[in-house]
């Protein structure tokens, strides 16, 4: 461990030139004492480092010199392609490998490519997770990773929304996709590929079985049709709405991407009242009833009938309430 902490705080320096001690050990999360000890022990391994006094002081390498440990161990070329989602690292335990990789690829540019990398990370963040949604609890990510990683087969006990509600069953983990600050893992069965919620499962168990992945198998072009097959089945009816023009500038930001376009594309010639006919797809009547709710008086429901009475109900119930 001290070993990888000496080259971190060897290539730091390398990268990033002058650093005090504080910044030295915040950045390799340890004590200023440990700093101190460190730099003692680069000094007498014959590194060229040395430190400058006062306000605007610090520890730098000798001009020129350059240390050529760069390689990138196993762990570290594997953690690359989360370089720009370090939360995603730190949810798959690969936080400080994604750091020594990106460390070491600081190390390895030129001065140029180095400033210029240096800039685009000052200047972008990525933020996976809704600003109003709350992510999931995966206390059992680690362990449903290291099955992705090691491909062992793996039986879990999930809860899902259909009866039986529990569910025992043995799967082969195919990979891990985080959507909207939700983790799923992708898995193969005995009745195909299924997929589930990381935080629904309730009980894992690895076991010492592995599993060979499908020829041809890939996860992100399996995920685009599973999330379209999701889009296709969920919008099963439709609903006619009468909307005043205030709620046609609303629906985009209230109402979901596919009912904004298809309230665009449906939009008739205003009536007396300056109002238009629209026809969106609704999921249910009771989601329907809930989404329309938020336009107020400013959409009237036509149709289905169901839904037209659903929300009479609820108006009623709310006239009554604030009545009292």
């Amino acid at each position: 461990m001290r070993a990888s902490r000496l080259v971190s705080l060897l290539l730091l320096l390398q990268v990033r030139g002058r650093m005090t001690a504080r910044e030295l050990a915040d950045a390799l999360e340890v004590s200023v004492r440990t700093v101190y000890r460190d730099v003692e022990a680069l000094g007498a391994a014959g590194v060229p480092v040395y430190g400058e006094a006062g306000h605007d002081g610090g520890y730098r390498l000798l001009d020129g010199y350059r240390t050529r440990l760069t390689g990138l161990t196993a762990a570290e070329a594997e953690s690359l392609f989360l370089a720009g989602m370090p939360s995603v690292a730190a949810d798959l335990g690969l936080g400080a490998a994604v750091s020594a990789a990106q460390l070491k690829l600081m190390a390895a540019l030129p001065a140029e490519s180095r400033a210029h990398a240096m800039r685009i990370s000052e200047c972008f963040h990525l933020d996976a997770p809704p600003w109003y949604g709350d992510t999931d609890r995966t206390d059992r990510l680690d362990a449903v990773a290291d099955a992705v990683w090691t491909r062992h087969r793996t039986r879990i006990r999930y809860l899902r929304w259909a009866e039986p509600h529990e569910i025992d069953r043995t799967v082969d983990p195919y990979g891990l996709v985080l959507k909207a600050g939700h983790w799923y893992l992708v898995a193969g069965h005995e009745d195909g590929i299924r997929t589930y919620r990381v935080s629904r499962i309730t009980d894992l168990t690895v076991l010492a079985e592995s599993f060979t992945r499908p020829v041809g198998f890939d996860l992100s072009a399996y995920w685009r049709g599973h999330v379209e097959r999701f889009h296709a089945g969920r919008h099963r009816d439709e609903a006619t709405l009468r909307v005043s023009p205030r709620a046609l500038e609303r629906i985009p930001h209230v109402l979901e991407p596919a009912v904004a376009r298809a309230a665009r594309g449906t939009a008739g010639e205003p009536d007396a009242d300056g109002r238009v006919r629209i026809t969106v797809p609704i999921e249910s009547v009771e989601q329907a009833l809930a989404d329309f709710l938020r336009l107020g008086a400013d959409v009237e429901v036509l149709g289905p009938p169901a839904l037209r009475e659903r929300m009479t109900e609820a108006v009623e119930a709310l006239a009554a309430l604030y009545r009292r």
